[in-house]
């Protein structure tokens, strides 16, 4: 294990500062990326709100989850453009489903074009709509306890509903994934005070003592929770 120090050589046991030179670096010799995800993150970085794509190594990452988790079920709030779900549904085995929610039928469009060019669209059910009734009628049509993950990545305000219902649908021991905990560090700005940002801030506090879960928050992109389901 490597600890790092500071100028005067005390260990603080922080993460290395990722410069936009080792940040390239870790692209180059740890990012395999499939030619069709790099065709839609190219697309999606010409749009206005490109923002919102996860990066591409968190990508990678969430697709080894899904390979580790030997997961057949999938759950994702929040799909924009598909990058995150096409990353998920290419890593399930051809059995696997993936239930995707998003409000808009314009940027899942472009999602929809890429699951069908990748082949995996018979894989993802895209539910257009607000997503607490989807995931109530989900809970009411008896899909508590299975699915295998979850990610969500969606209108933070609502953060809370869906890590409760998400909690509900995953199995014991599944996987529910949190994005933009961090919030580009607006969550330890006392004057940030918008309602995104108390929602994570609430969020990341009950999350932190919910004994329902494992947890391990990570400096991922923009932070990223994983919670196991006890």
């Amino acid at each position: 294990m490597i600890l790092c120090t500071d100028g005067a050589g005390t260990m603080t046991g922080k993460n290395i500062q990722l410069t936009d030179r080792l940040h390239r670096y870790l692209l180059d010799v740890s990012l395999r990326e499939p030619p069709i995800l790099g065709s839609l993150r190219e697309e999606t970085a010409q749009l206005p709100l490109a923002r919102m794509q996860i990066s591409p190594e968190q990508g990678q990452f969430m697709a080894l989850l899904v390979r580790l988790m030997r997961a057949r079920r999938v759950l994702e709030v929040g799909v924009f453009t598909g990058y995150s779900s096409l990353s998920m549904a290419l890593a399930m085995p051809a059995d696997g489903h993936l239930v995707a929610c998003d409000v808009s039928e314009e940027w899942t469009a472009t999602a929809r074009r890429y699951w069908n060019e990748a082949g995996v669209a018979d894989r993802i059910e895209l539910r257009l709509g607000p997503a607490l009734p989807t995931l109530d009628a989900l809970l009411e049509s008896g899909a508590a306890d299975s699915f295998d993950m979850a990610f969500v990545d969606a209108d933070k305000a609502h953060y809370d509903a869906y890590y409760e219902r998400a909690l509900r649908l995953l199995r014991p021991g599944g996987l529910l994934l949190i994005d933009n905990v961090l919030w580009s560090g607006r969550v330890i700005e006392p004057q940030a005070r918008d309602d995104d940002t108390l929602a994570l801030r609430a969020l990341n506090k009950k999350i932190h003592a919910d004994e329902r879960v494992s947890i391990s928050m990570l400096p991922l992109a923009d932070g990223l929770t994983l919670a196991m389901k006890r």
